[in-house]
């Protein structure tokens, strides 16, 4: 499968059918269902339909939109009118009556949504081990995990089953699922891309971003998304900035490994040496690389208190009196166990980890960490080499949303099934800065995606 642009390219061009792309796409996925459980639903007729009218459009002299005829993958928490969303969820099976506003906006830029893809239950977890729906398997190692809970969407990307998808991401479920999958994820500063139609875990965290083969693609796929929409009371009014032109290299660009954060993380061998390596590259590169020592970026038991406490005041319509599966459920009993004053606590801790954030970006124009600190976590194992997973997987990745910035994730040319990725981090609103930085890094070969060992 090409890229997003250039499959946009060449339907709009005529050069290739909508109908075409949409079709190959789709019996691949089909294809892969029962090795890789990607989907809950794929959703042959209507997508045909659709790359039916963009081949109409195409043949009338009309643009049809710059993602034309893109197949995408589309996390099974997000609407879309007349298909249930089922959140992973073995009781929740509403019909959406409209679409989220990401979905229109995907749509109206060209984009065909083939499926709906598999997660951890109502995303509170990051494994993608599935209760209901069963396991989404890794296309390294299908006995492995793919990461959660955006974990159909990234393995999506990395099987080729779709051009690109869309996860979310409260506390790196898109990262986690990109970096254990090989593949490039965004996850946006929370408000910059619409909320509206998307299930909740932690309101005041979560977001939604786009999985890729390579930075290109999502940032086609991130100027599609981004924007404010005055239905979501969480989003930002801000202009988007224009992502910034690839760089040639890295010369100026300001750096920041950000300590302990980085040494006390419980990170596998080949994670630890993967890193090192991109390291040396990126200052062979040009780029001004410094320690940082900031003891207030660590992850904390205030951010569970966060998440858990908005998650309880989201099921609490349904918790206890509908099933969930074990391990879900017993994530809920415990967050309905925070009190009040726990939750005031984490918001304390908050906006102290926020004015330390801010004042790290005084010195610093990017923070960079791995993105998970081990690559392969086995179904149905509850540790990585004798440590808890979920503590390994979100040890990089939680603290980022807590923090209020976004972050990339780009995967490295690095020995590894999958390699390494690597975390960029940057300030608020500074996506465009996270996009251009993750180019160069392609360009400069120091990050690159590698496909699956699957046909």
């Amino acid at each position: 499968m090409v890229n997003v642009s250039g499959n946009a390219e060449a339907v709009r061009r005529g050069e290739i059918g909508a109908v075409e792309v949409i079709a190959s796409a789709l019996d691949r996925s089909k294809s892969y269902q029962d090795t890789l459980n990607a989907y809950t639903l794929i959703d042959e007729e209507r997508a045909l339909a659709r790359a039916k009218i963009i081949d109409q459009l195409v043949a009338r002299g009309q643009d049809p939109g710059p993602l034309a005829g893109v197949p995408i993958a589309l996390k099974d928490l997000i609407d879309q009118a007349g298909l249930p969303t089922t959140c992973g969820s073995g009781f929740y099976k509403r019909i959406a009556d409209r679409s989220a506003t990401i979905v229109e906006r995907l749509e109206a830029a060209g984009a065909v949504i083939i499926g709906r893809t598999g997660l951890h239950e109502f995303a509170y977890g990051f494994s993608s081990e599935n209760h209901w729906f069963g396991p989404v398997r890794n296309p390294w190692d299908t006995q492995t995990s793919p990461g959660g809970s955006s974990g159909g969407s990234a393995v999506a990307v990395a099987a080729g089953l779709a051009a690109a998808a869309i996860g979310t991401d409260t506390g790196g479920s898109v990262r986690v699922p990109a970096g254990m999958c090989g593949v490039v994820g965004l996850k946006v500063t929370h408000g910059r891309v619409p909320l509206t139609g998307v299930f909740p875990l932690a309101k005041s965290l979560d977001t939604v971003g786009p999985l890729g083969r390579s930075v290109e693609d999502v940032t086609l796929l991130y100027t599609a998304l981004a924007g404010h929409d005055p239905h979501d009371p969480w989003s930002a009014p801000r202009p988007v900035p224009i992502p910034d032109e690839a760089r040639a290299d890295l010369s100026g660009i300001r750096i920041g490994l950000p300590q302990p954060w980085i040494t006390d993380a419980p990170a596998a061998p080949n994670v630890v040496t993967a890193f090192a390596t991109a390291i040396d590259r990126i200052s062979d590169a040009g780029a001004i690389v410094t320690e940082l020592r900031a003891p207030t970026l660590v992850p904390s038991r205030y951010g569970g208190w966060i998440v858990g406490g908005e998650a309880a005041n989201v099921h609490r319509p349904w918790f206890g009196n509908r099933p969930y599966g074990p391990a879900v459920a017993e994530r809920l009993r415990t967050a309905f166990d925070i009190t009040i004053d726990q939750y005031i606590d984490a918001l304390e801790w908050t906006a102290k980890l926020r004015n330390a954030t801010a004042l790290a970006f005084q010195d610093v124009d990017l923070l960079l960490t791995p993105t998970v600190a081990a690559t392969r976590k086995t179904i149905g194992e509850p540790t990585i080499d004798g440590v808890p997973y979920r503590r390994v997987l979100s040890w990089f990745s939680s603290l980022v949303n807590h923090m209020g910035v976004p972050a990339l994730s780009v995967p490295l040319r690095a020995p590894g099934t999958p390699p390494p990725s690597l975390q960029l981090i940057a300030p608020r609103w500074a996506e465009h800065r996270l996009l251009a930085t993750g180019r160069a890094l392609e360009n400069l070969r120091i990050a690159a995606f590698s496909p699956p060992p699957i046909p």
